[in-house]
Formats: C-alpha cells, sequence, structure tokens
C-alpha cells in the first residue's frame, strides 16, 4: 500500500500571442435609471456587479447598522459621484 502522487496541473488560458492576454473589461458603475428606489446607486452597482439589487439593498442596510451609520456617507458619496447611467430604450406600444 503506498501513497500514490497525485498533483494537479494548472493551464493557463490560451491567448492570441504569446505573452499577451485578453483585456478585462473595466469597472463602471453608473447610477440606474430603471431599478431605483431613492437615487439608482443600488440599482446600478447591483448591474454593475451582475447580481439582484435586492442583495446589494440589503447589504447597504446591514453596514448601515453594524458599521456604525457608514453606510449612509457612502450611499451618498455614489450618488453625488456616479453619473447616471444610459437611458432605457423606449418601447413603443402597438
Amino acid at each position: 500500500m503506498g501513497m500514490e502522487n497525485t498533483t494537479a496541473t494548472a493551464t493557463a488560458p490560451t491567448t492570441d500571442a504569446p505573452g499577451t492576454t485578453a483585456p478585462r473589461p473595466s469597472f463602471r458603475m453608473y447610477r440606474s435609471r430603471t431599478d431605483r428606489m431613492l437615487g439608482g446607486v443600488c440599482g446600478g452597482l447591483a448591474e454593475a456587479l451582475d447580481v439582484d439589487a435586492a442583495l446589494v439593498r440589503i447589504g447597504l442596510v446591514a453596514l448601515t447598522i453594524l458599521g456604525g451609520g457608514i453606510g449612509i456617507p457612502l450611499y451618498v458619496a455614489a450618488w453625488i459621484l456616479a453619473p447616471e447611467g444610459a437611458p432605457a430604450p423606449a418601447t413603443t406600444l402597438v
């Protein structure tokens, strides 16, 4: 009964040219125009992170309660600094 040597080898992702990697999309947060309750900050952050906006709102409330109120100035700062997102495409009623 011997110990088997099992090692996992990681393979690097393939790229077009050696030594280059695919560019990562940069993180851009916008205030949401469609999913908003107050200023659209949580809705915009949820869109940028690709999560449900309710989870972001719950996290903000938890941060505010457990963090001694730090969530409120963070929300206001994001409201002031984050630009408003592109308008939603117009829908026509037929």
